[in-house]
């Protein structure tokens, strides 16, 4: 049941929330964004009808916002894509299988769609027509190599983000299962690797967030509650560890399970969810991103917190084992977040505004 905070059905925008359909989950879910408390509202109560593949883990909306793209985070793997509409999403298109198991996470680039397949430890591209709409197969896929310290967790490769880097020149893969930060360029349509930057052995990088001057990353770590502090050389492409910032008060000794990373728009806080501990970290960033530090923990509202999401004024967690996404107003002044309410979302896994 949602818990709606007053004015919550004032204008404001969408959400796109995926979800584990193997764990119960419905889909994606479409709910309205309340613009002046960022509450959400699920559509028609429920799940959006999109009859596409499973496990629809993580979402990706076209620079129009007219197209929304999803991953099916199965063995086989797929790309799917849905039209926009008043009322919902359709499907624009059969999905496109993916030549990589395990797909987690999409990022657009250079007009293709690319994948990290966690399972197969690669970055697939699927082209883009010129309509948005998906080529209808893969127009090329490159796979990891390496390993890392821990004995089950780093066997192997296991791309677990892309995306594509400030400036549009670069895309930018994190590998949780080689601890590395990897950087992409695009031949006729197939990834190819630019560059390698090496993280802490055995930390787990998981995911990236750029500040918004695009000079600086930030990397969340799986395996390790903190997040390294990168510097980003747009015009040569490489990324650079400066330093690394706990998420965590106190030592940790055991498995956090650090997960999804988020930066305000203005630069000034970054936000990482721990899923062991259901909190919520708030990190104060100077003036030129360069340097972070911890202000404190919040709980997460709910249970496992996969991911979040930040608006100008409101962070939007998916806890997915209590099966629900919370909404939190953030203070201006110390970025700390104050929940405001949540919905329910069996298996949520994503938060997309648009």
């Amino acid at each position: 049941m949602a818990e709606e905070a007053e004015g919550a059905h004032g204008r404001g925008g969408r959400a796109f929330i995926g979800s584990f359909t193997t764990a119960g989950g419905p889909g994606i879910v479409l709910a309205a964004v309340d613009a002046a408390s960022g509450a959400l509202t699920l559509a028609s109560g429920g799940a959006s009808g999109t009859d596409g593949p499973p496990n629809p883990s993580y979402l990706a909306l076209s620079p129009g916002g007219d197209l929304l793209y999803a991953v099916s985070e199965t063995d086989e793997g797929a790309v799917a894509a849905y039209r926009v509409t008043g009322d919902g999403l359709e499907p624009a298109g059969p999905p496109v299988p993916v030549p990589g198991a395990g797909p987690t996470h999409l990022g657009l680039f250079d007009g293709h769609v690319l994948t990290a397949d966690y399972g197969s430890g690669s970055v697939t591209a699927v082209p883009l027509r010129a309509d948005g709409t998906l080529a209808q197969a893969a127009s090329g896929v490159l796979r990891h190599t390496g390993s890392g310290p821990h004995p089950e967790r780093q066997r192997e490769p296991h791309a677990h983000q892309v995306q594509a880097g400030p400036g549009g020149r670069w895309a930018v893969g994190v590998d949780l299962g080689t601890d590395s930060v990897l950087v992409y360029a695009l031949d006729d349509g197939r990834p190819v690797l630019h560059d390698r930057t090496a993280l802490r052995p055995g930390s787990g990088p998981r995911h990236l967030a750029f500040h918004p001057g695009g000079r600086y990353a930030y990397v969340v770590h799986e395996l390790v509650p903190v997040v390294t502090v990168c510097r980003w050389d747009p015009a040569a492409g490489a990324l650079r560890p400066l330093a690394e910032v706990p998420l965590l008060p106190g030592t940790w000794d055991g498995d956090a399970y650090p997960s999804g990373i988020a930066v305000s728009a203005d630069g000034r806080f970054v936000w990482t969810a721990t899923r062991g501990q259901d909190v919520l970290s708030v990190l104060a960033a100077d003036g030129r991103g360069e340097a972070l530090r911890l202000v404190g923990t919040v709980p997460c509202g709910g249970h496992w917190p996969r991911a979040l999401t930040a608006s100008e004024r409101f962070l939007y967690v998916a806890n997915e084992r209590s099966g629900d996404v919370t909404w939190f107003a953030v203070d201006p002044e110390t970025g700390m977040p104050r929940r405001g309410g949540s919905v329910a979302v069996p298996a949520a896994s994503c938060v997309v505004l648009g």
